[in-house]
């Protein structure tokens, strides 16, 4: 008998959108479309395919920070509730956090095995939080990723070969800053020093992504997701550029599919905030009808490794949510001088600068919240302006409440950091710990880990459909 594919999705426990995405792929056998709606034989069993395993999926992280991207991927933290759409993504499994307006993402099947920056403080940090959840302090590298690389070459095997993931958000500070430099040129290294003449074109900041390719060439993942700026996008060929040396990784090694904008508030994350993301896949690795699938021109909604858009943010959708603003992101934080976090109580003390400068304007709760900057102190955003300044919350500034900058945690919060990551951390004899300048410059530089675990749950999904993972 024939139903239709809302109904069959129901009897299976699945989404009417994933069974559609499924019957356009002709994945389901008897999947007919009568008109403009899709109708299925009852009787058709779901396709299910088995999994061999259910190993561990091993990750290599670069430019790694404080670890957003990491989390991302490993997930088992605290997002907001209304951060997770159940229409777009009902396979996600999560568990109720202490009240209402939290929920615990369920853990993935990622695991780190690898991560690697220059920051001292952002080690700190990191080994801080991901040493309670038991993961081995020792494989967080503090050195550059050139030094890492010439070791290497040189003898000592520091990168493993069998890795399935690589990610990494590489620096590209000029990339930012388009009027101060010029395209993927620097004048400075990874180091922040002068290069040589002879290194001016590898080592510079601007061109890092080519170390992080030779990782690639080196450790063979069979997928590699690297992350940048917005306006990488908008410089001339610069973003094509990049896609074919990516593809160009073992003479052909890879395919690398067209790289993509994606912007945090479309995910649930109450930030302006647009990153380009290149993904590539080990061609080897990859199933005959991934490769084809993942080839084509326009990539079907079934392969396509890019996370669906949860929020209406950038566009408008029948199922996608209200982005998150600043009042929810902001939900139960005690104000600085009453809060018992040292991540609350810490925030900028920089006095007003004017309004011309940047950093210099008061957020609005109704809104999402600005781009979280690697800044300084005085380019921290304001929590509240006083009323000669131009504050609108005349109300708090009446009952008392003082002008202030966002605090650590309230940056923390745009980002999509749980709370229970602690980014003040006293120094301790022979370790550096974390200040709160420190904080914000590490907050900043990170991937929103809700952004990560997008990507990480949409590959993690479609895992099986890429590769015959058969390995123990």
């Amino acid at each position: 008998m024939l139903i239709s594919l809302i109904e069959y999705a129901e009897n299976h426990g699945k989404s009417a959108d994933t069974l559609r995405r499924m019957a356009e792929a002709n994945l389901l056998k008897t999947a007919k479309k009568i008109g403009r709606n899709w109708v299925i034989d009852s009787d058709e069993e779901y396709p299910v395919k088995k999994r061999t395993n259910k190993r561990r999926i091993k990750v290599l992280s670069l430019f790694s920070g404080c670890g957003g991207f990491e989390l991302g991927f490993a997930g088992n933290f605290s997002v907001l509730s209304k951060s997770i759409n159940k229409k777009i993504h009902p396979d996600w499994r999560y568990a109720n956090g202490v009240d209402e307006d939290w929920k615990l993402l369920a853990k993935t099947r990622f695991h780190t095995v690898f991560a690697n920056d220059t920051r001292e403080d952002a080690k700190v940090a990191w080994s801080a939080y991901f040493g309670k959840r038991k993961i081995d302090i020792s494989t967080y590298w503090l050195e550059n990723i050139v030094d890492i690389l010439k070791s290497h070459k040189a003898g000592n095997k520091i990168f493993q070969k069998n890795i399935d993931v690589l990610i990494g958000g590489f620096p590209c500070q000029d990339s930012s800053v388009a009027s101060k430099r010029s395209k993927l040129n620097c004048d400075k290294n990874y180091n922040g020093t002068n290069p040589e003449a002879d290194e001016s074109s590898i080592e510079n900041r601007g061109q890092l992504y080519m170390w992080m390719k030779e990782v690639i060439e080196i450790s063979k993942p069979k997928i590699f997701i690297a992350e940048n700026v917005k306006v990488l996008s908008s410089f001339d060929n610069v973003k094509s550029i990049i896609e074919e040396d990516f593809r160009s990784i073992g003479r052909d090694g890879y395919l690398v599919v067209d790289a993509r904008l994606l912007h945090a508030a479309d995910y649930g994350i109450p930030q302006s905030r647009e990153r380009v993301v290149f993904i590539g896949f080990k061609k080897s690795a990859l199933t005959k009808t991934a490769l084809k699938e993942l080839s084509a021109k326009k990539i079907s909604s079934l392969y396509d490794p890019y996370p669906p858009q949860t929020h209406a943010y950038t566009k408008d959708g029948e199922d996608l949510l209200p982005p998150i603003n600043l009042s929810q992101a902001f939900v139960g934080l005690d104000e600085p001088d009453v809060s018992e976090d040292e991540s609350q109580r810490k925030y900028s003390k920089e006095k007003y600068m004017g309004s011309l400068c940047l950093g210099q304007t008061e957020v609005d709760l109704d809104d999402i919240g600005p781009t979280i900057r690697s800044e300084r102190h005085g380019n921290v955003e304001y929590r509240r302006l006083s009323a000669e300044n131009g504050g609108k919350y005349t109300e708090e500034l009446q009952s008392g409440l003082v002008e202030r900058r966002l605090t650590v945690r309230e940056c923390a919060r745009i980002q999509t950091f749980p709370d229970d990551y602690e980014f003040i951390i006293p120094p301790k004899r022979r370790e550096k710990g974390v200040s709160a300048l420190d904080a914000y410059r590490i907050i900043g530089n990170s991937v929103p880990p809700l952004l990560g675990y997008h990507i990480a749950k949409r590959l993690e999904k479609n895992w099986d459909l890429y590769f015959e993972d058969t390995e123990k």
